[in-house]
């Protein structure tokens, strides 16, 4: 499915974004090598852009705040999972052994959001809509494409995301090590144990765009300033890549083996 029209099921990545220490060079950046547009919005939302491709939101963009005179949290993508009710998402999050980052909170007549760590250190969100579902374009060259767990302990990451948010997960068939997260039936991510990463990569989520030429893209983001952490390699979705932005932004990239879901 490319573009989206109806609000997403619970447990399903609804929205991804991105918190930048220079918040327009982040937009320029992403602008440039997907084809987005973007510009700084109201300041009661503190500047959030929500980007668009093609005219349809794929993406949110903000500037880096602290809070409490503390330092600004990491550059990276944040995943978002959908649900119904944010303060029931809140109150289990805690008692499963999560912690809360940022509280439940409104955002306008969009929503309401709440982002945390999840037992095992990855940080992700939850969005509960009103007016806004989440990304409008999807599963296509320049969209979002795939949200993925990666985890030092799986187990523990797997029961708290079925507690909270009611997902599934299931060894995927191609990939027998390697576990989908399923909502309303669908596949919708994935979840992965970290196994030879090096000790000082937290657990995390990260964020999957998708592109018509992962070579060609890698080439053209390096050029612009990023680091290619994992080189153009060919898996059972796809050709995929993995690479920093030049504000320190983990994203992978993948042309698709397949076509996507309509």
């Amino acid at each position: 499915m490319s573009v989206l029209t109806a609000p997403y099921v619970q447990g399903t990545p609804c929205w991804v974004d991105l918190m930048a220490p220079d918040q327009q060079a982040a937009i320029d950046f992403y602008s440039d090598l997907l084809g987005w547009h973007g510009e700084t919005g109201p300041a009661e939302f503190g500047g959030y852009a929500v980007c668009e491709l093609r005219g349809k939101a794929v993406g949110g963009i903000g500037p880096s705040m602290s809070l409490d005179n503390q330092p600004p949290p990491p550059t990276a993508w944040t995943t978002y999972i959908a649900v119904d009710d944010i303060e029931e998402t809140a109150a289990k999050v805690a008692a499963n052994g999560g912690t809360t980052l940022m509280p439940p909170m409104r955002v306008g007549d969009q929503g309401h959001m709440l982002v945390f760590a999840d037992p095992t250190g990855a940080v992700a969100g939850a969005w509960q809509h009103l007016e806004f579902a989440g990304a409008e374009r999807v599963n296509e060259p320049g969209a979002l494409t795939w949200n993925e767990l990666n985890t030092r302990d799986l187990d523990t990451a797997v029961r708290f995301y079925q507690a909270v948010f009611g997902t599934r997960f299931e060894s995927m068939p191609e990939m027998p090590s390697y576990k989908g997260m399923l909502a309303g039936g669908r596949v919708v991510g994935g979840a992965q144990t970290l196994t030879d990463a090096p000790t000082e990569i937290p657990a995390h989520w990260l964020t999957y765009f998708a592109v018509d030429d992962t070579d060609s893209t890698v080439d053209a983001a390096v050029r612009a300033g990023s680091t290619l952490l994992m080189a153009p390699f060919d898996m059972a979705a796809g050709r995929m890549a993995v690479l920093q932005d030049p504000q320190g932004a983990v994203f992978a990239i993948i042309k698709s083996s397949t076509p996507p879901d309509s």
